[in-house]
């Protein structure tokens, strides 16, 4: 039987506080207790579901239409790739923050082509995860993080897997600077660190990123990553 369980919030939650629904995706039971729990004590977080398996992801997703998917990539059947393109398909999607394992996970570049905004490792600080949550929630893409930059830089010149590379697709529509902006995002870096390494405002560089979005019909800042990659700006 699929461990596939929708839940309630364990405590009241304030109305006057906007509550962030979130769908747990894991085939560990053990797992998906520990984020339940650690989600427990944030009002502005509701764990409205759990499901064990990428199908299960599926269809809880639609049913419960969740703000934020927490995705394992590893599951039985459908894994969490396949599930995060399903999930993500489609306007008024939910966002998608997938579950790595850093050391034995190599399919975290095609959840990235797959549609998902970001990553959290298994191991890292409880606080991190709650942030991730609320990052992923607000429509940013989680990608700023060192380990995050260390799972692109590791994955993303990855082929992915097929009979034959696809062609790099051409970067029309952009200036120059906005050219080298997309460079700096698809290697990691921060607006703040954009700025600084181009000597201009953080305002600038958000600006340069934002027409970067529209331009590129890009819906978040991992998205732009993966264009650095394919359009060949990042090695």
């Amino acid at each position: 039987m699929n461990p596939v369980n929708p839940v309630n919030p364990v405590d009241p939650v304030d109305p006057s506080t906007p509550s962030i629904r979130v769908l747990l995706v894991d085939d560990q039971p053990l797992v998906r207790a520990g984020l339940r729990v650690l989600m427990a004590d944030s009002p502005d977080l509701v764990v409205v579901g759990e499901a064990g398996t990428g199908t299960d992801a599926v269809r809880l997703a639609r049913d419960l239409r969740p703000d934020v998917v927490v995705m394992d990539v590893r599951m039985p059947g459908m894994d969490g790739i396949e599930a995060t393109r399903l999930v993500t398909a489609g306007p008024g999607a939910p966002r998608v923050l997938v579950l790595t394992t850093f050391d034995d996970d190599e399919y975290v570049y095609g959840a990235l082509r797959s549609g998902a905004s970001g990553f959290l490792v298994k191991d890292m600080a409880l606080d991190d995860i709650l942030a991730a949550l609320r990052v992923v929630a607000a429509g940013d893409a989680l990608i700023a993080p060192a380990v995050t930059r260390r799972l692109i830089e590791e994955f993303a010149a990855r082929p992915e897997p097929g009979p034959a590379p696809a062609p790099r697709r051409p970067l029309t529509g952009v200036t120059a600077r906005e050219r080298e902006v997309l460079t700096l995002v698809g290697r990691g870096l921060s607006n703040g660190e954009i700025a600084v390494r181009l000597h201009i405002s953080a305002a600038t560089a958000k600006a340069h990123v934002a027409r970067l979005l529209s331009k590129l019909d890009a819906r978040d800042r991992v998205q732009l990553v993966v264009l650095a990659y394919e359009t060949g700006l990042v090695p």
